[in-house]
Parts: C-alpha cells; structure tokens; sequence
C-alpha cells in the first residue's frame, strides 16, 4: 500500500521483513575484521553515541539515540571507512596478499608502492565519498580522479582537492555521473572505487560497505555498554550502500530480536521507495535533475546488493521532503535541557527530522502508531556528515532556510 501524507513531507511504504537468515557478508566476524584494519588507520577513534534524552523525554519515547559521524577522522562524514576498506582490499588482492596479515603500516611502504607500480583511483560522488578515495590516496601516495554531478558546491569540490586529487564537475547527475567514470576508467587503466553495485560490478561495492560496518560493530558495543538495544533504527538511503551495511551488520548482531529497519529518502531520489512500491522485489531508479539539499542521498539507480538486503529487512521505505531534513538540522544544533548539540549536516540530520514529524505532526501520528515507537522504544539514528557545506548549514540553521512551517 502507498500512502501520501503531503501536509508533513512524507511519503512511505509499509513492508513485511521476509528474511530467514541475516546477510552472510555482515557478520559480526566481518565487522571485526574491518574495525580491525581501521583501528591502524592514523587518527582512529571511535566517534560518540549521543544519548538525546530530554529530546526523547519530550517527544515520548524512551531513548533517541544519535551516532554522530561528523568527527571521523576529521573529514566529517562515514563514507572514509568504506572508502579506505576498499582501497586496501582492493591493494592486496593486487598483490596477491593475504588480507588477515595487513594494515595500513603495510600498506604505506615503500616496496608495496614498488609493487603496485603508478595507479589511480577514480569515482564519481555527491561529496563524501569522493574526498574518502581522494583522502586514501594521499595517504598511499596513489593518484586519484574525481567527478561530481552538475549544482555541487564549491565547499565539497575544494575538500576533495585539497588531497591532491583531480576534480571535475560534470554537467550531468549523479547516476549519469557514475556511468562516465566508468567510461573514462575503462579508457584510461583507472581503477574505480564505487559504492554503487551494478551486475559485474560487485566486489569493490562489498568491501565499501563492509568497510561502513565499523561503524555499526561501535554503536551496538556503545550500546551494549549502556544497557540498551535498539528497537527502531533509521538509516539514511542515497544508493543503499549505508543503509544495507547497518541493517545487514544488525541483523546478524540482533538475530534473535530485530530491530524494525526505517529506510529513509530526500523525495526528490527515492529510488529504494520506488522499489518498494513496486512490489516485485526489482530495483527501480528514478530520472530527473534528483534536486535536493541531501546531496549525498541524491542517487536515483540503487545499487543491487543494497537493494537485496533492504528489500528483505526493511519495514518500512519513507520519502521525506527537504525541509524535513532542515528541521533535523535545527533541531540537532538547538538541543533540549543538558543534551549535547550535533553539528548535522543536510543527509546527516533527516532521520532526526522525520522522528520530529513523526512525534508532532497530527499526520505523522499514524505512521508513528504503525512502526510501534512508543515510550519503551529505543530509536538509533546516524548523523552521516557534519556541515559539508558551511554556506548551507549557517543559512539552515541561523535563517531558517527551508523552513516548511506547519501548522499544530
């Protein structure tokens, strides 16, 4: 069943999780393995879980917990564990080592460089996941090459160069985007580290979410340490690459009880909704310009084994409207009580905006009495990214951009 609930920016399907067995490549064990290998990583640190709890006693739920990736490794975004992770597993299967024997020590001698001989990463990105590629470059003394959809800005086109990387914005989308970088890569001997998964393109888009799955092995041990387990976890779809990671490495921790899986989309790029709603278990993409402010969720082609894992686990797929995402924005940069502000950046703060319409909109209360989130419920969501672009962030949170005002 589709339904649209135009007067709080929603739109949702409600599915049925028909999977047996979790995902068998996100296991606990393949986690540790990556945990592993960015534990080596210079700067490693686990970020913060932020415990929201006068925002939840407000909103009447009994936790809201934020995983808060706006500090990892000073890059402000997630994406550099999948992109790092891929890298390396990438350079030792060139080279025919085992992976269990390396770290990044490893791979930063010389003779491995000898080894490998020149090479170039190439890949097409919103943002982040190009400046993670162009960031492991820099580090291993590779080059790499970065193209960017038409209307990125020029704050996420400068970080990326300011790792020595090659950068180019296109006059095409996302999708389009990524389907020249694979042209130009074939022509040039480049190899390309992309996050999308496409038939006979799979591997690299394994390693990349493996690799994110560091970063949910550190909320559940945060968690645990709390004497909490989350029963709702939203998770931030562009291509699924994330999403899936988190709810494949959860549904293998959590087997016996699993959370209930929120997938969540700008309206504007909601392929993973469009899947849903078509209800043959395809992938299905949207077209168009994907104009949105969560630009690393403007991806409008899933990436299939994203898609296999959320077809499977998901209870619901949510399309939201970008004032939803600024909501969240303000919301996590103004905090209730003694609750610890979060510098959130536009895909970064949607799940707390959609949880927002869901705990104060009249119209969100059905879907709120749909998903079961209740006083006993403990909802974890993840801020992607900080303010990637610090002209929007300020004009979002200071002026009150996007405001979609509503009505109590």
């Amino acid at each position: 069943m589709m339904t649209t609930i135009e007067s709080c920016g929603l739109r949702y399907v409600l599915a049925a999780p028909v999977a047996k067995l979790p995902p068998a490549d996100f296991t606990a064990a393949h986690a540790r393995q990556a945990l592993r290998f960015h534990r080596t990583l210079p700067g490693y640190e686990p970020t913060g879980l932020v415990n929201l709890s006068h925002l939840a006693g407000r909103w009447n739920i009994g936790n809201v917990l934020v995983k808060d990736e706006s500090t990892r490794f000073g890059l402000n975004a997630f994406k550099v564990l999948g992109g790092s992770y891929a890298v390396a597993r990438m350079l030792c299967q060139r080279m025919g080592i085992e992976w269990e024997q390396v770290d990044f020590g490893t791979l930063k001698e010389e003779l491995v460089r000898r080894k490998i001989g020149p090479l170039t990463l190439a890949t097409a990105t919103d943002g982040n996941h190009g400046r993670s590629v162009a960031w492991m470059a820099e580090q291993l003394g590779l080059n790499a090459v970065i193209y960017m959809p038409k209307g990125t800005v020029r704050s996420r086109v400068e970080s990326i160069r300011r790792h020595g990387a090659i950068v180019e914005v296109t006059g095409l989308n996302y999708d389009e985007t990524v389907r020249l970088v694979w042209d130009l890569a074939g022509k040039n001997g480049w190899q390309v580290i992309q996050d999308t998964a496409w038939e006979g393109y799979t591997q690299i888009p394994r390693w990349i979410m493996q690799g994110y799955t560091t970063m949910s092995i550190e909320a559940v041990e945060q968690m645990t340490a709390a004497g909490m387990r989350p029963t709702h976890v939203f998770v931030q779809a562009g291509v699924g690459a994330f999403a899936a990671a988190m709810v494949g490495h959860m549904a293998n921790v959590f087997s016996n009880s699993s959370p209930r899986f929120i997938v969540v989309e700008p309206i504007q790029a909601a392929c993973m909704l469009a899947s849903a709603r078509a209800g043959d278990s395809l992938p299905r993409g949207v077209k168009g310009d994907l104009d949105t402010i969560m630009a690393g969720l403007a991806c409008g082609e899933p990436s299939t084994l994203a898609w296999e894992i959320l077809r499977e686990w998901s209870c619901c797929f949510i399309g939201c409207d970008d004032f939803v995402a600024a909501n969240g924005m303000r919301i996590l940069a103004n905090p209730i009580g003694e609750d610890a502000a979060v510098e959130s950046g536009e895909s970064g703060a949607v799940g707390i905006g959609l949880l927002d319409q869901l705990a104060n909109h009249p119209d969100g209360a059905v879907l709120r009495r749909e998903l079961e989130i209740d006083s006993e419920s403990t909802v974890l969501v993840f801020n992607t990214e900080g303010a990637t672009d610090p002209v929007n962030y300020r004009d979002v949170v200071w002026y009150g951009k996007y405001g979609g005002l509503w009505d109590r």
